[in-house]
């Protein structure tokens, strides 16, 4: 908590504090974050937009997250540590990612789900890079993996390496000496739920090919406690 509120002291202008700060309420008493967090403004595709919760005291949460019991397989139950050194984070952390992210931290907050999902809302400040480019089950080749991994999360490779190296190199669990991840992004990623496989399969293909797991950091509850805690959203 102490780093959460160091981290978005940077942002004042963006943190209103006290409930004059929403403005009219809908229904019953004011919705903080925190009893001293109000809200937050993030910047969304060039545009500023204000994480708050929903004000009216007698919402509920939307239809594509009220079922209860989705079939598993495929929609199980994920773990509470998905592997040693990953982090799970919760809304508070998330919130903290994105505000550090946005102040010019090494820091990439991921939405891993497909972009029909998306399209329905995300969480602002996220930045969708779907599970299935990352996916060798969904099409993703290693040559596409590997572009998202330089281009978006800041990898470099070692000499000249190509997906043929990186391939060979997994198989001999020699990935660290193609790849440099000094300067990679510290990914914090998320997908539907705890029921949800998408940033899963995400993080095990980054962790197969040797993105450090504490570079690695995830939202178990995603979108599911995000709406039912009434956070705002963005869409596309």
């Amino acid at each position: 908590m102490k780093r959460i509120t160091k981290a978005l002291s940077f942002l004042s202008a963006s943190v209103l504090l006290g409930t004059a700060s929403f403005g009219a309420v809908a229904a019953g008493g004011a919705v903080g974050i925190t009893s001293k967090m109000m809200s937050v403004d993030v910047n969304h595709n060039g545009q500023t937009v204000q994480i708050i919760r929903n004000q009216d005291n007698s919402n509920t949460v939307i239809d594509a997250f009220a079922k209860t019991s989705r079939p598993c397989p495929v929609f199980c139950i994920q773990p509470m540590v998905f592997a040693p050194g990953v982090e799970t984070l919760g809304e508070l952390e998330i919130i903290d990612h994105i505000v550090r992210m946005q102040n010019g931290e090494n820091i990439l907050v991921v939405d891993s789900r497909t972009p029909d999902w998306v399209e329905r809302g995300t969480i602002p400040g996220a930045v969708n890079v779907p599970f299935t480019k990352l996916t060798a089950s969904k099409g993703a080749t290693t040559e596409i993996i590997m572009q998202v991994m330089i281009d978006q999360f800041g990898v470099k490779l070692v000499g000249d390496a190509d997906d043929f190296t990186v391939d060979e190199a997994i198989v001999a669990g020699t990935v660290s000496e193609v790849f440099d991840y000094s300067d990679a992004k510290t990914l914090a990623l998320f997908c539907n739920g705890m029921w949800c496989g998408q940033s899963p399969a995400s993080m095990a293909t980054l962790l197969k090919y040797g993105y450090p797991a504490d570079k690695i950091k995830w939202f178990r509850g995603g979108m599911q406690t995000w709406e039912i805690l009434g956070f705002s959203t963005v869409k596309p």
